[in-house]
């Protein structure tokens, strides 16, 4: 008989911990899985999912004006925050029951309450004001945002937490941020009628992101009717909490709106989780340390997911529980692939992207070719919208090997997940050259771009 009330021990109930927790406890071993807020962690309950959905009803609003040039006469519309907001809970509780079901059906505890380590085989229990033991434990935490921007006032300041609870849609909303969350968020209030405005410090939004899908993106976004203001910070938010309020930037300007929300970054939710007592080293900014086996420093305890700074994605999290799994439980030692991962930022309109930027590629290989095409897809030519695709393919021209691939455009992220896998299989331009055209589709201009539209030379662009 064991020693320990368990076997393995996962604290988080989100997709990591929760795939960890599931998949072991169906090998027969006694698995306790704890959360202390809802199951299925930031993606299900705030963050990817319902921010989709948000996404989904936003767009709404083009479509109805793009059917008139496709012979609809469409009535007026209206939009009810209160509906959307009801049927996204709704759609999560679903959701949220799907992840306590997977647990209970292969005999896991469920565990509502926060935990925290008290050594490295111990865990206090704190609704049930206990200790329970465990052989092994795995932190899957995950993150929170940053709620702090360093500006007087941030405490009247929302963050993507509280955004999918607002009791009224904003009338107007300033956005301080300039990655995917603030982007994303930006696009869906302002398809669904809100007056945003977007203040980030640095030159483009998106930083880290293709040059030219930044540049691109933000010229979309100009159009749509977002302000964006580039190279500027808060320096005080003034008001209450619930009415007006209003920002005051580094340059002097003031912007009055409904609502103030911080999108400046994630950090992790180490606090008091009582790593200490166990021995379990952070970084600087308290992220758990992990070696390429998702292992800490203590020889019983692991990490996966957003609260190791690695690569914040759910998917990700989901593939480093599997690793783990191999690793620990079927002698099968398997490192999670960090490398290629395809990714979408759900913006309007979106953008899909796998492997290296331009930018990133050129300090990387002495030669590119790069193809690029931007246009206005045909869907966009009877609707009248302006919208228009980016799409562009970077090749390392000494072997011929796509090495980046980014899109902007509706559809964008459906693309990117496809061809994730060419690149990560290592294609050649010319196997996508020798790939027939779906006709007529956006996509085919990735299979049709047969001559480099510029080359990149040890990092400089040679326009042709």
């Amino acid at each position: 008989m064991s020693q320990y009330d368990y076997d393995f021990f996962v604290i988080g109930g989100g997709s990591g911990g929760v795939r960890a927790g599931r998949l072991i406890a169906g090998m027969g071993k006694h698995v306790g899985v704890a959360e202390e807020y809802r199951w299925g962690g930031t993606c299900v309950i705030r963050g990817c999912v319902p921010k989709k959905l948000m996404v989904y009803a936003s767009q709404f609003s083009e479509e109805f004006e793009a059917a008139k040039g496709f012979g609809w006469s469409v009535g007026e519309s209206h939009f009810d925050w209160k509906t959307l907001i009801a049927n996204k809970d709704n759609e999560l509780e679903r959701l949220e029951g799907l992840y306590q079901k997977g647990l209970a059906n292969n005999n896991a505890d469920i565990i509502n309450s926060r935990a925290e380590l008290r050594g490295k085989h111990e865990v206090y229990l704190k609704a049930e004001d206990r200790v329970v033991t465990a052989e092994k434990i795995l932190i899957a935490v995950g993150g929170t945002p940053t709620r702090s921007s360093g500006a007087e006032g941030d405490e009247l300041c929302i963050t993507s937490d509280e955004v999918f609870h607002l009791e009224e849609m904003p009338k107007s909303i300033v956005i301080n941020g300039g990655g995917y969350i603030a982007v994303e968020f930006a696009c869906i209030f302002a398809g669904l009628g809100s007056k945003v405005t977007l203040v980030y410090r640095g030159e483009q939004i998106l930083r880290g992101f293709d040059n030219d899908v930044r540049q691109a993106l933000y010229e979309e976004m100009l159009a749509k009717g977002i302000d964006v203001r580039l190279m500027e910070t808060f320096s005080k938010i003034e008001g209450e909490k619930d009415s007006v309020k209003t920002v005051t930037l580094s340059d002097g300007s003031s912007i009055e709106a409904d609502q103030v929300m911080l999108a400046i970054g994630r950090d992790p939710m180490t606090a008091k989780l009582g790593l200490e007592a166990a021995g379990v080293a952070m970084d600087g900014r308290g992220f758990v340390k992990v070696d390429d086996y998702s292992r800490t420093n203590v020889d019983n305890i692991w990490a996966v997911g957003d609260v190791t700074n690695r690569m914040a994605l759910t998917p990700v999290a989901i593939h480093e529980s599997m690793c783990l799994i191999e690793t620990e439980f079927k002698e099968n030692p398997t490192k999670p692939d960090h490398d290629l991962i395809a990714t979408a930022v759900f913006s309007q309109p979106e953008i899909g992207t796998v492997g290296l930027s331009e930018e990133t590629a050129g300090e990387k290989y002495a030669k590119l070719n790069v193809f690029r095409a931007h246009f206005r897809p045909m869907k966009n030519t009877l609707s009248g919208s302006s919208e228009k695709m980016l799409m562009k393919i970077i090749v390392d021209a000494n072997s011929d090997v796509v090495v980046g691939l980014h899109i902007m455009g509706h559809g964008a992220g459906e693309m990117a997940q496809t061809l994730g896998i060419a690149v990560k299989m290592k294609a050649t331009k010319a196997d996508f050259d020798r790939t027939m055209a779906v006709h007529p589709t956006a996509a085919e201009e990735l299979v049709t771009m047969y001559a480099p539209s510029y080359t990149v030379l040890d990092g400089k662009r040679q326009e042709s």
